[in-house]
């Protein structure tokens, strides 16, 4: 089975990229670089088989594109294991930006109100995106400036952590406004 190492591409996306590893490397001759980091100059594909081989350390191809190609010595196994280990961390690290929705009514009381509005402002908190959703019924339909309203007052309570990504838009019977946090929280 061939061996492979995880490497990044220009948008960010894991790729994977063939690692020749000992018997698999085949120009010669090689640039050869030691266990420590020092250069040994360029050698004989055979010399730095043996040499990989008296140290029990593999040799393995790190610049395939480079003329001649550049190898090292060193133990793959172990290799392959710190950059699992350092992905997963880097994944740990990471925070994907959700989108949350939170709906409203045009006739919403102010307890409701409040209790919506404090989500809003947490998920905005959390660095997430949040949809905000008003929702018509029947002969509300006729006054969308009630449910505008609304989202004007949500937009002012929440302005100290977040801005309007898009403005509220009518898509049948509901109007929808994104928020998303500010950059300096």
């Amino acid at each position: 089975m061939a061996p492979w190492r995880l490497g990044r591409m220009e948008n960010g996306a894991i790729k994977d990229q063939r690692v020749r590893v000992n018997d698999q490397i085949r120009i010669s001759p090689i640039r050869l670089i030691d266990a420590d980091g020092e250069q040994l100059g360029v050698v004989a594909l055979e010399e730095a088989k043996e040499r990989a081989a008296e140290a029990g350390l593999d040799l393995v191809e790190v610049a395939p594109g480079a003329r001649p190609p550049v190898c090292r010595l060193m133990d793959y196994g172990k290799y392959k294991y710190e950059e699992a280990r350092k992905a997963r961390e880097a994944k740990k690290k990471q925070h994907t930006v959700q989108v949350k929705e939170v709906k409203y009514r045009p006739g919403i009381e102010d307890h409701d109100y409040e209790f919506k509005t404090r989500h809003v402002r947490r998920f905005l908190e959390d660095g997430d995106k949040v949809k905000v959703t008003m929702m018509f019924r029947g002969r509300q339909l006729s006054h969308p400036e009630l449910g505008l309203e609304v989202l004007e007052r949500v937009v002012e309570d929440v302005a100290d952590l977040g801005k309007v990504e898009s403005q509220p838009t009518r898509e049948g019977r509901s109007m929808i406004m994104m928020l998303s946090p500010l950059k300096g929280r």
